[in-house]
């Protein structure tokens, strides 16, 4: 029987350097089964409204996450099932048709600015960390990505960074640093603070993967 994966959770504000971090913790785990979920993938299908409803959207809200799903996705792939994790397109604010097979897994990794906000999210975690990075390289990023990826005007993008963006971070994503057992400053460019933090991942690993030989030999008991 394979253990329960070991659950990390990434949260930080936009741009802050989640998902580099999450790769390069990845890195350090060749040999195991290692999946990334964001949680912008489970971003709830707007595909009925019109576009400019769409656009008006506060994505920056809990609100605007199907984080039931989300959850159920991970109780699944506790349980060493696969999912399928959704696919979503920023460009038409809407679910694509297809999603992503995932798991099952060693190591979950689980992105996104309000993994830590939520409680439910928070108690699946074995592991819970924060990026902290400077709010103007954060913003800089942000205009870079959306820009290169996201066809989005300058205009467009300083606009949702007042209007909702920032107010967000503000209320939701930076009080939820609270909960975090580590909290990186720098992101991915922390290379002592990436190395502890593989260290003990490996360490919980291994204590599932103890705990789960004892149960074998106890028959299932633990």
């Amino acid at each position: 029987m394979d253990s329960a994966p070991v659950i990390i959770g990434i949260a930080g504000g936009t741009g802050s350097g989640k998902t580099s971090v999450a790769l390069k913790l990845k890195s350090f785990f060749p040999y195991e089964r290692v999946e990334l979920l964001h949680h912008d993938s489970y971003y709830y299908d707007n595909s009925h409204l019109e576009m400019e409803e769409r656009a008006k959207i506060n994505y920056d809200h809990p609100s605007a996450f199907e984080t039931d799903l989300l959850l159920q996705h991970l109780s699944e792939l506790k349980g060493g099932q696969e999912i399928i994790q959704p696919r979503y397109c920023y460009e038409t604010h809407s679910r694509l048709v297809e999603g992503t097979p995932v798991g099952p897994a060693d190591i979950l990794l689980v992105e996104g600015i309000l993994v830590l906000d939520d409680q439910e999210l928070r108690k699946r975690m074995d592991i819970r960390i924060y990026i902290d990075a400077d709010p103007d390289e954060r913003f800089i990023r942000r205009l870079q990505r959306d820009i290169r990826n996201r066809d989005r005007s300058v205009e467009s993008i300083i606009e949702q960074y007042q209007t909702t963006v920032r107010p967000m971070h503000m209320r939701f994503t930076e009080p939820s640093k609270r909960y975090a057992d580590l909290i990186i400053p720098e992101g991915a460019h922390n290379e002592v603070a990436i190395d502890l933090m593989a260290v003990k991942i490996r360490d919980v690993l291994q204590r599932k993967e103890s705990f789960n030989g004892l149960r074998d030999e106890n028959g299932g008991k633990g």
